[in-house]
């Protein structure tokens, strides 16, 4: 039988299934904005499990993959263990549809966190002082930034086992090294040994359903894998990227792309081609490298310099 938990003085029983409340925030309107926290404890012992998504407010592809999880019927009756999910962190960007906070920070540069800081580094340290302490593991859920559309992929640390251990049984179709940046969630619960693997999918403000299945099978996936559900989805052939590469325009125009987004390219494909809108001239994009494509800009109009396609090395 495992333990009753808190979080920020609410009580969730074994056997519970239960709504709480992270913390709220005061806006400068008097409004109060709340974190919805959803807890699903079960009687048995099991690992306890962090899905969160929301920590940019645009980036909606994570808070539909965490929709679709947490209303299986599988997921609402765990075997064991507990899974803690925020299906949006950064309620109040989500609001206004935006990536960063009303004073202009980024909520994922703002940890650990203050009680007494801006509104960020309130979140923050709420995740860190209540959520951080009870968990095991999770994945965060993000998603490109503005026109670029990352292919379906989980971000770990390769250096670390563990990371790779989970990320593995995640089984996404790419795995990326990707090292920890300063004042993000990641890093912080690097700090405390509480791994967090960040899922990247999709494009922001956009639906993208290939990069929602492959999250949500994911989830399932790592579910199974400890004995929480009974449901098995077939894995992914997981490609495991070192490093990348971002392929660049050398003149100005319309950018017309010649490969799929998660396509094995080679050393001297086509990858599209830069149009002069005048019908005077145009430049051929060649690949330089031989490795996936991991992410596009979906940007029509480019400037020379601009980043167009994102490639990534495969582990040697």
């Amino acid at each position: 039988m495992q333990q009753p938990i808190s979080i920020n003085g609410q009580t969730i029983l074994p056997g519970e299934n239960k709504m709480v409340i992270l913390n709220s925030y005061m806006l400068h309107t008097k409004t109060k904005l709340e974190i919805p926290v959803h807890v699903i404890h079960s009687k048995n012992k099991g690992p306890a499990i962090l899905l969160s998504a929301g920590m940019h407010g645009e980036e909606i592809n994570g808070i539909e993959i965490i929709r679709k999880v947490i209303t299986r019927e599988e997921v609402q009756n765990l075997q064991c263990g507990t899974l803690i999910v925020i299906p949006v962190i950064n309620v109040i960007s989500f609001l206004y549809a935006s990536r960063d906070l009303p004073d202009g920070r980024d909520l994922n540069r703002c940890f650990p966190g203050s009680k007494k800081g801006s509104i960020g580094s309130r979140i923050a340290y709420d995740l860190m002082q209540h959520i951080l302490p009870i968990i095991d593991f999770g994945v965060d859920f993000h998603t490109g930034g503005a026109k670029i559309n990352n292919f379906p992929q989980l971000r770990c640390v390769f250096d670390f086992p563990d990371n790779l251990a989970l990320a593995e049984k995640f089984s996404a179709p790419l795995i990326v090294d990707s090292t920890y940046r300063e004042g993000t969630f990641r890093k912080e619960a690097a700090k405390k040994n509480k791994p967090i693997l960040v899922y990247e999918g999709g494009e922001s403000m956009r639906f993208d359903y290939h990069a929602i299945n492959e999250g949500v099978n994911g989830c399932l996936r790592l579910l199974n894998a400890y004995g929480m559900i009974n449901f098995e989805v077939p894995g992914n052939h997981s490609v495991h990227i070192k490093k990348g590469t971002w392929v660049r325009a050398n003149s100005s125009g319309l950018f017309h792309m010649s490969v799929s987004n998660g396509a094995r390219v080679t050393k001297g494909d086509l990858l599209g081609i830069v149009f002069n809108p005048f019908g005077v001239s145009e430049e051929k994009i060649v690949s330089q490298v031989s490795g996936y494509i991991v992410g596009i800009n979906n940007q029509p109009v480019v400037n020379q310099g601009d980043a167009l396609i994102h490639i990534g090395l495969r582990e040697q």
